[in-house]
């Protein structure tokens, strides 16, 4: 690609009130990105753009596509257009692919078979912890571990993938130079530092944005063979990620919970839509094992059992929702003073995290 077709391709992106959909008609009329910039006003006519579009088709922003271009020219960054051979070829199937992916990092991890994972923003302990050993276990299979680097189950995803030492993508719904939420700067580093991709359809210093979000899931699920939901409630951006995924041909999984726990309605709401329920990673790699082509997979490692035989009986009643001290009193006789110093040696190994509210988790 000459300069000058990716200079009319990022002024392509950034004209205002033009999404994916109309600028892929844009091209589709004119047949590149530079001859969208190269026709006379009367030629947009009929098109139903409005007024600021159309004063960006005839007297670009140039000095934006400069700044892109500044951008672009940093070690490790780069940027695919829809028109590209290099472009991931399952996004491109979706009905409203991205006319730019902006990406920062490893970008042909982007070509590689993707899981996406997705849940909660505020996850219990066992569902953070779930969503983490799902994707170690994912990445080991051979998939990359794809989410959208927010607070919750998206960061616990990304975590384990990289704890397998496997490659991760993280969409964003702002710029590729904003880090959002900001405390995930560290974990976006990691993620290109460690062989995974940082990606956006927005250009860079686009700020996040109510409207960013909701447009990035469809890019996650896009990427995938499938969406794993891990925690959700009924109305959550996780649930908007699955039904897009449905629309795409996607397969949807979903861990089920209790009908009273508030973070499983939202996936077995899904369940009874027909995404399939996942006990382990084997479910779904039966399920995407004629997609992939997976050749090996070792699961996870058998778990240790607690070294103290009295924390051994205190663990036997530890449920994976909040369990309380009291409850475990009445469950194995032994008193309060002994079951907390057990828990700590419980909490120690591994076995238990302590859950908000008071109370304890077993997380394997």
């Amino acid at each position: 690609m000459t300069d000058a077709s990716l200079r009319c391709w990022l002024a392509l992106v950034r004209l205002p009130g033009v999404g994916p959909r109309r600028a892929a008609s844009l091209l589709e009329r004119f047949g590149s990105a530079g001859a969208v910039f190269a026709q006379p006003r009367e030629a947009y006519e009929g098109l139903r753009l409005n007024g600021d579009a159309l004063h960006r088709l005839m007297r670009p922003r140039w000095e934006d596509v400069e700044a892109d271009l500044a951008w672009l020219s940093q070690p490790g960054h780069g940027c695919f257009t829809l028109h590209d051979r290099e472009y991931p070829s399952l996004l491109r199937e979706i009905a409203d692919p991205p006319v730019v992916l902006f990406t920062r990092g490893d970008a042909a991890v982007l070509r590689s078979k993707q899981i996406a994972i997705v849940g909660s923003r505020n996850p219990t302990v066992t569902g953070e912890r779930t969503a983490r050993r799902f994707a170690a276990a994912l990445s080991r299979a051979g998939l990359a571990v794809t989410s959208g680097l927010a607070s919750g189950i998206d960061a616990a995803g990304h975590k384990g993938a990289l704890e397998a030492g496997g490659p991760t993508v993280a969409v964003f719904g702002c710029g590729p130079d904003r880090i959002y939420p900001p405390r995930h700067q560290a974990l976006a580093d990691a993620i290109a530092a460690s062989g995974g991709v940082l990606v956006s359809e927005f250009p860079p210093g686009t700020p996040p944005s109510r409207e960013g979000f909701p447009r990035r899931n469809r890019i996650i699920s896009g990427l995938s063979l499938g969406v794993l939901v891990v925690e959700a409630a009924l109305k959550s951006g996780s649930l908007i990620t699955a039904r897009q995924a449905m629309e795409q041909g996607r397969e949807v999984f979903a861990i089920p919970g209790s009908i009273l726990d508030p973070l499983a309605r939202g996936c077995n709401t899904l369940i009874r839509e027909g995404a399939k329920l996942v006990e382990s990673v084997p479910d779904i790699l039966e399920e995407l094992g004629a997609l992939a082509g997976f050749v090996d997979f070792h699961g996870d490692s058998p778990v240790p059992q607690p070294t103290d035989a009295e924390a051994a009986r205190i663990l036997a009643h530890i449920a994976y929702a909040p369990t309380s001290v009291d409850t475990l009193v009445a469950a194995t006789g032994y008193p309060a003073n002994l079951i907390a110093s057990k828990l700590v040696l419980l909490e120690m190994e591994g076995h238990v995290a302590a859950a908000p509210g008071g109370g304890y988790c077993r997380i394997k």
